[in-house]
């Protein structure tokens, strides 16, 4: 199969990820495969995933669109790519590129299967709209979870029939084994007591939950600390934050390209997030077998089950606070729960297993197109 992927960006998060291990993985299975940004390509280690595809000989092309004002040229751009080589499967991914990849696929070739690729349950008015009529140009539409394909039927309008679920993947091999951070270049003991954030400093992701209850996270004088890594519109006052409360409790630290160190050397994960899709530091915490305490947002139940040890209620932050104390005050029990999640990743969620399930996929929407032609 010729399959072409319609990306809003290729920085190194989670929707990246996926696109870059079934884009590769299907090349290795010998399908022709292209992957097209809307956004500018990363530079530097920003770009390791760009870097990886051309490794694999995948084809990167940008729309260079990186403001409203580009969005024209990069549609140009975006039916010179379609018109040059046109695809049998286009599989978009995110919200732009959904809106756009899906339209302009359509116009260009319509025998192409266009199907979608939502990561997150954002519930805005006016973006459920624009995606949903996106949606009715679709042949099919891939969910990171089942409740942000819930999300997809009830506010999206998206056809039950036409969607279904594939869930992340981790390679529980690069998490589970390797050298930790050295939290002594941060000015802390080595034994030091680690709680973990990693994500974008967003609202979205609950990190005032985190502020209101630092004195219970990590208690004054205590050997807690807590690590915050990302970048994002918060960032500026998270910093001046850490330098309130002191950066001998709490640091923040920018975006890394390679956080399993890190995640390997934490005593325990925490986002509080508000909305997500399939949080995939929760998938590399789990692949480390390291405890988690995460709000129940989309994609949790998938992931830890109704748990109340490792989630509470979105917005609750007495009942996080709870779970982060009951974890690090029984080393034993944190130890059983990391390695029951470790067991959960390495059974369910496999690399090798979701490129399987996109490329059955694709093959069954694309044979179903040839049967009505």
């Amino acid at each position: 199969m010729h399959i072409d992927f319609i990306i809003t960006e290729m920085f190194a998060g989670g929707a990246e990820r996926c696109l870059t291990e079934v884009a590769c993985g299907l090349a290795d299975r010998g399908d022709h495969v292209r992957v097209f940004s809307l956004g500018s390509l990363p530079v530097g280690q920003q770009s390791l995933l760009v870097d990886r595809l051309r490794e694999t000989g995948i084809e990167v092309v940008s729309g260079n669109a990186d403001s409203v004002r580009e969005v024209i040229g990069a549609r140009k751009r975006l039916d010179c790519f379609f018109s040059e080589s046109p695809p049998d499967v286009c599989q978009t991914f995110m919200f732009h590129a959904n809106t756009l990849g899906a339209f302009t696929a359509r116009l260009r070739k319509r025998d192409t299967v266009v199907i979608g690729g939502l990561r997150v349950a954002e519930d805005r008015w006016i973006r459920n709209r624009i995606e949903a009529a996106a949606l009715k140009r679709m042949d099919g539409l891939i969910c990171v979870s089942e409740s942000v394909r819930q999300f997809s039927i009830n506010k999206l309008g998206a056809d039950p029939n036409r969607t279904i679920t594939i869930p992340n993947s981790v390679d529980v091999g690069r998490f589970e084994s390797g050298e930790d951070f050295d939290v002594s270049s941060l000015g802390w003991p080595v034994d030091s007591k680690v709680i973990l954030f990693v994500g974008r400093m967003h609202q979205q992701k609950g990190l005032d939950l985190i502020q209101k209850q630092i004195d219970r996270l990590v208690p004054k004088g205590s050997n807690r600390k807590l690590i915050l890594i990302g970048e994002g519109p918060l960032a500026g006052s998270i910093d001046q934050w850490c330098e309130t409360v002191g950066t001998d409790r709490v640091q923040r630290m920018p975006w890394q390209s390679d956080v399993a160190p890190l995640v390997r050397r934490c005593d325990l994960l925490l986002l509080p997030s508000r909305y997500e899709g399939m949080p995939n530091v929760v998938m590399e915490a789990m692949a480390a077998a390291r405890p988690i305490v995460c709000s129940r947002v989309e994609g949790i139940a998938e992931l830890l089950g109704d748990d109340p040890v490792q989630s509470f209620e979105i917005g609750d932050d007495l009942a996080m606070a709870k779970q982060v104390d009951g974890l690090l005050s029984q080393p034993e029990q944190s130890v059983q729960v990391g390695q029951l999640n470790q067991q959960r990743v390495r059974r369910d969620f496999s690399i090798a297993g979701m490129i399987d399930a996109y490329r059955s996929y694709y093959r069954k929407l694309a044979d179903r197109r040839l049967d009505v032609r």
